[in-house]
């Protein structure tokens, strides 16, 4: 056995006024090893990464690093020791060159006199950041310009920052959420070698097939306390790490009886949009989405989901093309007057999908005030409070959200517990057709099964829905159906039953032609 690299003895973190984050928390990690640490939402984990890497300060207990005691008060501290995150949100400056976002902060300087405080080395840098990247198979050429790398590539960048600081812990967030197979596969192997190499990786994920795949040691936690760890353990699944995770059984492949489509809902002509900058986003985009049916949508990050889900919903102009709901021509409708036909679950629940300090109430009959006269008080235009609490209070025992009342305000709940109120208003309005734009996306695996469960049960109830996921494995477990995108084009239309994952990835990556 590895010696021990990092000791983190009864950690106690406390969130004002009361919010008990780690509870007696205590974790060994160890040198040359790849450890994950996985959790529900509010399980801690977040809250353990911070507190390593200096973001966040304990209230109680002590952590150890090669073998001395430490208490880093900032990132920098933390970097300086060795210890480097990369982040699910990349921090980089799209507008610089490779090496010049690596070097950025400690750039080499040239003097040029004795009083000068010198011009920069770029050569310098250039070759150093280029030794560091062939040393380690990163496959970069530092010269490049970052705008113009892929995801998984800007991925090696950040990577590539912490080996030129000579880290040797490198804590990864999320690091597949927006990589394709091909792309898990390759930094799969990448950090394997970093292992080999004498690094540290410590993971966090909540896909269980890729800790199991990858992991030499598996820490489980739950509402602040450390569940249990797992070290090299022979025969361990999925349903174990799940069963640690939220203290009961999960169902992972969601039982679905064959679609039986109907008539079309929704459908895209020809459609074309252009950015603010005047750039041509989406292609003539042609689609249909028929009652009774789940069509996925899967493609790179940053390849027109965005500009497409606009499009949809009425926050972008069309440019050409047209767009019928409901057997109505829309394309020129404007955002509320579609609203009345479609349901809508945003990708960001914390700013375009709830009002944060906002109660329950508030958030549960957006929308629905348009369009529930149940919820009035008999005065035009005027909502009663108690037939609004009462709706809440439905919806909340209906979709099993946890919450000390309908007047606690959203910001106050777990992620899931959000996401189901957001989920539950948009399906209790009934609509024909329901975008699902990254529906699970952070959410623990309690919270994903319960809301892939519910998305069913509107395909059988004769809904229509879009789902947008950067999840692979969820596309192939609910879709009927999965589009392709790339670079704003829709570049196959596929039976999940009659392709595989990598097949789909090739599409995602452009190296597989336009389906017929």
């Amino acid at each position: 056995m590895s010696d021990p690299l990092i000791e983190l003895k009864h950690l106690v973190k406390v969130y004002p006024p009361a919010t008990l984050a780690l509870n007696d928390v205590s974790v060994t990690i160890n040198a040359g090893e790849i450890h994950s640490v996985i959790g529900e939402n509010g399980a801690g984990k977040s809250t353990l990464m911070k507190v390593l890497y200096g973001i966040n300060s304990i209230n109680g207990g002590e952590m150890w690093y090669r073998g001395q005691q430490v208490a880093f008060r900032n990132p920098m501290e933390a970097v300086a020791a060795g210890i480097g995150m990369v982040h699910q949100e990349f921090m980089l400056v799209p507008s610089y060159s490779i090496y010049e976002n690596v070097v950025l902060g400690m750039e080499s300087v040239k003097r040029s006199g004795r009083w000068s405080a010198g011009i920069l080395n770029r050569q310098k840098d250039i070759e150093a950041v280029q030794a560091i990247a062939d040393q380690y198979a990163l496959n970069l050429r530092v010269t490049d310009k970052v705008e113009d790398l892929s995801v998984a590539a800007q991925q090696k960048v950040e990577i590539l920052k912490l080996l030129y600081r000579d880290v040797d812990v490198l804590i990864m967030d999320e690091p597949t959420a927006v990589l394709t197979p091909q792309e898990i596969r390759q930094l799969f192997e990448r950090l394997k070698a970093l292992r080999d190499y004498g690094k540290t990786v410590v993971f966090i994920s909540h896909k269980l097939d890729e800790v199991l795949a990858l992991s030499d040691t598996i820490t489980v936690m739950r509402k602040g306390q450390h569940i249990r760890t797992f070290r090299n353990t022979p025969g361990l699944t999925k349903a174990d790490l799940a069963r640690a995770m939220v203290g009961r059984d999960v169902v992972f492949a969601i039982d679905k009886a064959p679609a039986a489509p109907g008539n079309t809902v929704f459908e895209m002509e020809l459609v074309e949009a252009r950015d603010s900058q005047e750039k041509l986003r989406l292609h003539e985009i042609s689609l249909q989405v028929r009652a009774g049916e789940i069509v996925g949508l899967a493609g790179v990050e940053g390849n027109g989901q965005f500009e497409l889900v606009q499009v949809m919903t009425g926050q972008a102009v069309v440019a050409a093309g047209r767009i019928y709901l409901s057997g109505q021509d829309i394309t020129d409708c404007d955002i509320r007057s579609r609203r009345r036909l479609m349901s809508y679950v945003p990708q960001d629940r914390k700013i375009s999908g709830s009002s944060l300090k906002s109660s329950l109430i508030d958030n549960a009959v957006m929308t629905h005030h348009y369009s529930n006269p149940s919820l009035g008080n008999g005065k035009k235009g005027l909502l009663s409070r108690s037939r609004c609490r009462e709706f809440t209070q439905q919806l909340m025992q209906h979709f099993g959200v946890v919450a000390a009342g309908p007047e606690t305000a959203i910001g106050d709940l777990s992620g899931g517990n959000q996401q189901k109120i957001i989920v539950g208003r948009e399906f209790e309005l009934d609509n024909r057709f329901i975008i699902l734009d990254q529906p699970t996306r952070g959410l623990d695996v309690g919270s994903i099964e319960y809301i892939q469960q519910r998305i069913v049960e509107k395909r059988d109830a004769g809904a229509g829905c879009f789902l947008i996921s950067a999840d692979l494995d969820e596309l192939f477990s609910l879709s009927d159906r999965i589009l392709v995108i790339y670079e704003g084009s829709i570049v196959a239309d596929l039976n999940p039953a009659d392709v595989t994952r990598e097949q789909v990835g090739e599409y995602m990556l452009g190296s597989r032609e336009k389906a017929a």
